[in-house]
């Protein structure tokens, strides 16, 4: 059986740890949102309390409380433009290194950390990688527009779901006070000219497909016993 598929955690630990090994002193680095995320912060704590002095930008209000109860010390964007590092989950990645997220609905804001990073580092776990992209795109929206981008990801092929909240009535709350909306495509031919469609309509914020950071992306696959690196 698959090491993955027999202890996931343990997967996400390995990617996890790799990435916060490759921080180095001084550096700025975004921090993601998600469960892998959460055991390289665990490991960049250990590395503060060695000595390290680094400072992260956290994407959602979940990362910035988990970076505080680390001792990570914070700053942002208008601070550092421009940062050495992001590092950060995703849902799928295929071949070419493009990715869907935001099942954690704060893809907009790690897109634009993962755009101002010189380096991208992308921790997943081995049934993360995928032969090509598909099903459900999450796209971020403002509330007002709702219903003519959901016609139009329909008239694009896709079938829109609003995204409810779990234990709370309603849709989901993004960080940025917007709602989500989960596009389902059933394949996705062509990812980077889906991404810019989708982008054109009014109301969009930002889709979870990011296709622009191939060229600066590193995959870190966790397994229990050595983590695979891609390039």
């Amino acid at each position: 059986m698959d090491s993955a598929i027999r202890d996931p955690a343990a997967a996400k630990r390995a990617a996890g740890y790799q990435a916060a090994e490759r921080v180095k002193e001084g550096m700025i680095i975004g921090l993601g949102t998600g469960s892998t995320v959460m055991y390289t912060m665990e490991r960049l704590s250990q590395r503060i309390h060695e000595g390290l002095t680094i400072a992260g930008i956290p994407t959602s209000f979940q990362t910035a409380i988990r970076a505080r109860e680390y001792g990570i010390p914070l700053t942002t964007l208008d601070d550092h433009p421009v940062i050495d590092l992001a590092i950060d989950g995703a849902d799928e990645v295929d071949p070419l290194l493009r990715l869907i997220k935001g099942r954690g609905a704060a893809h907009t804001r790690e897109k634009c950390v993962a755009a101002a990073a010189r380096q991208f580092i992308v921790v997943v776990d081995e049934q993360k990688m995928v032969p090509c992209l598909e099903g459900l795109v999450p796209v971020e929206i403002i509330p007002f527009a709702i219903q003519p981008v959901m016609d139009q990801i329909t008239a694009m092929g896709g079938i829109p779901v609003l995204r409810e909240g779990v234990k709370k009535d309603g849709p989901v709350i993004t960080d940025n006070m917007n709602f989500i909306i989960d596009a389902r495509f059933e394949t996705i031919g062509e990812p980077e000219k889906l991404e810019a469609s989708i982008g054109l309509i009014p109301g969009v914020v930002e889709s979870g497909l990011f296709c622009g950071f191939t060229h600066k992306t590193t995959v870190i696959v966790g397994d229990e016993k050595k983590c695979r690196i891609i390039p």
